[in-house]
């Protein structure tokens, strides 16, 4: 795949990830997991499905290195041991469970399990995205800018939206707080709270999705500085002139990229 393929992957495999952990609760917890969702996160990163009794089991991609078995219930347990010994343990068959040696090991998992519920879906986000190759070049950017700028001139709002979710992964921009959000804008920035607990908010890129217009500020707005914020709520309804618009924001993204970096989390 190319470098931006592997980057709107990664950005898949961070959204879909937030999602299951919306639904994984605490310890003890009877909130239900969406294992139809975490399924498609154990494919990405290559586990292999395994039906043993009633269990739905998930081994590692032969040739991983990897060791740990997955059972796909509530609990996202991880387990270093076998299938027949988590079969056992996990759903007994009554000669297993008169066994004394068996009932200890079927009443105390502990011994064998290496993490359940969030620490469970970290690690499989984090091998998805152990399978990605996300070094790039400098005709990568330049590429997904072109994409934006054509974007853009076309009136594709989709395309010009792809462009700056793919920028704000790689520059480490965030939605806007809720002071900058505006109705039918996609509003991006850096977000920064002071020690007195006021939010900064900027370099700020702002696309209309109604009038397929594109600026941004390259500086930061603090959120209680009235003037600064009634000169951004103008920029955004139109009447006032941004500092950069149109295709020059698609550059600004560009030069950032290639002075700071790509660093994926």
């Amino acid at each position: 795949m190319s470098f931006k393929q592997e980057l709107l992957k990664k950005i898949q495999i961070d959204q879909l990830t937030e999602k299951v952990l919306f639904t994984v609760g605490p310890p003890e917890s009877e909130k239900k997991v969406d294992r139809g969702l975490f399924k498609l996160l154990l494919e990405m990163a290559g586990y292999r499905y395994l039906k043993e009794r009633d269990l739905d089991i998930y081994l590692p991609e032969e040739g991983s290195g990897r060791s740990h078995i997955l059972v796909l219930d509530n609990d996202l347990p991880f387990y270093n041991t076998t299938v027949a010994d988590i079969a056992m343990r996990k759903s007994p068959t009554v000669k297993e469970m008169v066994n004394i040696r068996n009932a200890i090991k079927i009443l105390n998992d502990k011994d064998v399990v290496v993490s359940k519920k969030t620490d469970s879906v970290k690690t499989v986000h984090d091998e998805c995205i152990a399978r990605l190759n996300l070094s790039f070049s400098a005709a990568d950017i330049d590429g997904i800018a072109a994409d934006g700028t054509a974007s853009l001139k076309n009136g594709y709002a989709e395309g010009v939206q792809e462009a700056l979710n793919l920028f704000a992964e790689l520059l480490g921009l965030k939605p806007a707080p809720k002071a900058f959000m505006s109705d039918h804008h996609q509003i991006m920035g850096g977000i920064t709270l002071k020690d007195s607990g006021e939010t900064v908010f900027g370099p700020i890129v702002c696309y209309s999705l109604m009038h397929n217009r594109l600026f941004a500020l390259t500086y930061p707005v603090a959120v209680f500085d009235r003037d600064a914020m009634e000169r951004y709520q103008e920029m955004v309804a139109g009447t006032e002139k941004p500092p950069l618009a149109g295709p020059d924001v698609f550059q600004f993204l560009k030069d950032a990229v290639m002075r700071q970096g790509y660093h994926p989390s």
